[in-house]
């Protein structure tokens, strides 16, 4: 009868504890699918972030040579305008050097 009582008793400590062991484990896998959905979050949200980043430089860079292009624009007007008054001065400095020539071939 002691026997039977022993091994009934074993029996049920092995069940508890194998029960327990369940209890642990499903915390476990619980708080590991947890931690798996909390990572893929913040994977997620570094990606946002990182095509974030990649938009605002795309939209940085459109600005950038726009800025270039209206600069060159503007770089040109100004060679022209120079341009030009060169050819005036030259043309007056020229018409200056033939008026003086003529002046002295006439003395």
């Amino acid at each position: 009868m002691k026997i039977r009582l022993l091994v009934v008793s074993a029996l049920l400590a092995i069940g508890l504890a194998a029960c327990g062991d369940d209890a642990k484990k499903a915390e476990a896998a619980r708080l590991a699918s947890e931690a798996k959905q909390k990572a893929d979050e913040a994977a997620k949200k570094a990606g946002e972030a990182v095509g974030a980043a990649a938009e605002a430089t795309k939209e940085a860079g459109k600005d950038a040579m726009t800025a270039t292009k209206e600069a060159g624009k503007d770089a040109m007007a100004a060679t022209k305008e120079a341009g030009k008054e060169m050819v005036v001065k030259a043309a007056d400095a020229t018409k200056e050097a033939a008026d003086k020539a003529k002046a002295a071939v006439s003395k």
